[in-house]
């Protein structure tokens, strides 16, 4: 809150944005407007300026083909099913991350992504681009990475998926922070 107790623009965005699964509308996700949300979603923190993402966009007219050979890497009475999972939102992008041998240095990298994820998100929400964060079980299979050529030293972080959408999800209260905070005593 500012100093009038009213909130700001900032803490509005953040309580208002949605996850949005389901529910998107026929307009295209165009490539330039995801390069112009990630021209501001990458000045997330990052410790030593590493940036260590980077992104695969798949646009609509590559989505079917995309959904098709992902949900091949399944057991074949499953495919079906993750195929038309795949092909809901109207494009998808694939957050990589690089995952140095370093613990300390990997966590700081998936601490970045978890950061730069968030901006873009809210930067989506402000146009009226709905995304949601996925981690299904095909982010860890190494097929699915030889299929989007994931190099050995990357980590797939999630597929984002993103649509426009003509009605807000419904919120969903979150636990009043007096039950998830405490004082050192010691």
């Amino acid at each position: 809150m500012n100093t009038t107790g009213k909130k700001t623009a900032l803490a509005k965005a953040i309580r208002e944005r949605r996850s949005v699964k389901k529910g998107y509308n026929d307009k295209a996700v165009t490539e330039e407007v995801i390069l112009d949300l990630l021209e501001d979603a990458v000045w997330a923190p990052t410790h030593g300026l590493r940036q260590p993402w980077r992104f695969i966009f798949v646009g609509p007219e590559k989505l079917g083909t995309f959904a098709k050979k992902i949900a091949s890497t399944y057991p074949e009475e499953r495919q079906q099913n993750r195929e038309d999972y795949l092909n809901e939102p109207n494009a998808i992008l694939v957050v990589v991350m690089d995952e140095p041998e370093i613990p300390k240095q990997w966590e700081e990298n998936y601490g970045a992504v978890a950061s730069m994820i968030q901006n873009f998100w809210l930067l989506a929400w402000e146009r009226q681009l709905g995304a949601v964060w996925k981690t299904n079980p095909h982010i860890y299979d190494p097929k699915v990475k030889e299929i989007l050529n994931i190099g050995d030293e990357e980590k797939i972080v999630g597929f984002v998926h993103l649509g426009y959408f003509d009605e807000q999800p419904a919120l969903k209260e979150r636990l009043p922070i007096t039950e998830k905070f405490t004082r050192f005593e010691g």
